[in-house]
């Protein structure tokens, strides 16, 4: 495309991570529209690839299950809607804990969300050693929520892109987007080589780099770069089948595992690194990843002389509540926002796309999104 020309869709969408990607997809698959997605890196690059592969709706914010829930019937589906094996694996999602006042947090949390349509099984210390036997006796209960499980970050975004452009979306990588601008009742997107690209639909989902674009439409967000901290260990025999965490209010506690088909231990949580949106920059912290690895063996004794194969981090964008900013602009016909979302986004990414997708070719969706509001920050 020459300068000066522009291409024209009925949606664009800047940032191809899952948001963006799933938005694409579905937007192609069940509602006809064209689509545009601006990627500057890879898709799939930043958090969407480099985060734990939890598909988990336990420990959730209240108001996300009803988002959470469509997300896992899409993880169900997954294999035949892209014709690609994503690894998901429902063999559940397990939070156990080390004191008996987070255990009564546990059970309350499985009180609340029984009605919004999620039944977990709470089990003793024995009912675990009995399930399980691999727990530390510090573990005095637990919570399992049986048809949840994992996933591969890494292979999903650029599945996901891949079944979007097979379906007919245009999907451009490396295309950094400079400058985004109001022409009539369009938009109009300037990467940074000279291309432009028009939608009367703008959907922003760039992640921990959204924030500049939402400022740009008056709608500022504070919002904050961190690095997730993680490690894989060498192959063991394979015998875990839930994705594991631990659910404590101390914040250098906090650890979640799990177990792939190859037997290598994937795990993180606790303290996040440093990142830098600016420099596309994240840092994994030795003294975070060695507590991690300590707790790691608190947690699970029989990993005592497990040996740690390699750490990575990535670029997560944090909200200054906690909340993601999801659904239609406050201020400005036609531009939608998906993005800060706080380092749970895996999970519910699918469900995030077709919302989104119904969004934006029917002005309206079944699941509810108003908490999500950017306007909340205006306020």
């Amino acid at each position: 495309m020459s300068a000066g020309k522009s291409e024209r869709s009925d949606v664009l969408i800047i940032g191809g991570g899952l948001m963006g990607t799933t938005t694409a997809f579905f937007l192609r698959q069940q509602h006809g529209l064209s689509v545009t997605l601006l990627e500057r890196e890879l898709i799939g690059r930043q958090a969407s690839g480099t985060n734990f592969g939890n598909v988990r709706r336990q420990g959730r914010d209240l108001v996300q299950m009803p988002l959470a829930n469509r997300a896992r019937a899409v993880w169900g589906r997954v294999k035949e809607l892209l014709g690609e094996d994503l690894e998901f694996v429902p063999y559940g999602h397990l939070r156990v804990c080390y004191t008996e006042k987070q255990a009564e947090v546990i059970a309350q949390h499985a009180r609340d969300v029984k009605p919004l349509g999620l039944d977990l099984e709470i089990f003793s210390a024995e009912g675990l050693r009995k399930r399980w036997g691999i727990f530390s006796p510090e573990v005095v209960a637990g919570s399992l929520s049986p048809v949840d499980g994992h996933a591969n970050p890494r292979i999903a975004g650029p599945a996901f892109g891949r079944a979007a452009r097979r379906h007919g979306a245009a999907i451009h990588e490396h295309s950094e987007v400079a400058q985004i601008e109001r022409d009539g009742a369009d938009f109009i997107a300037h990467t940074t080589d000279g291309r432009q690209f028009r939608a009367a639909q703008l959907l922003l989902t760039s992640g921990a780099w959204s924030g500049r674009f939402a400022d740009a439409f008056g709608e500022p967000v504070p919002l904050q770069a961190r690095g997730p901290q993680m490690g894989v260990t060498e192959p063991l025999p394979y015998a875990i089948g839930p994705s594991i965490g631990l659910s404590s209010p101390i914040e250098t506690e906090g650890l979640y595992f799990r177990q792939i088909a190859r037997g290598n231990i994937v795990f993180g949580g606790g303290l996040k690194g440093p990142a830098d949106a600016q420099q596309i920059r994240a840092y994994s912290k030795p003294d975070n990843q060695l507590r991690q690895l300590r707790e790691l063996r608190r947690f699970v004794p029989a990993f005592a002389n497990v040996q740690l194969l390699r750490v990575w981090s990535g670029i997560e964008g944090y909200t200054a509540d906690w909340a993601p900013v999801l659904g239609p602009s406050a201020r400005v016909a036609g531009l939608h926002y998906a993005f800060g979302f706080n380092g749970e986004g895996f999970a519910i990414s699918p469900g995030v796309g077709e919302v989104m997708a119904e969004l934006l070719a029917t002005g309206k969706t079944s699941t509810p999104i108003e908490a999500f509001t950017i306007g909340r920050f205006a306020r």
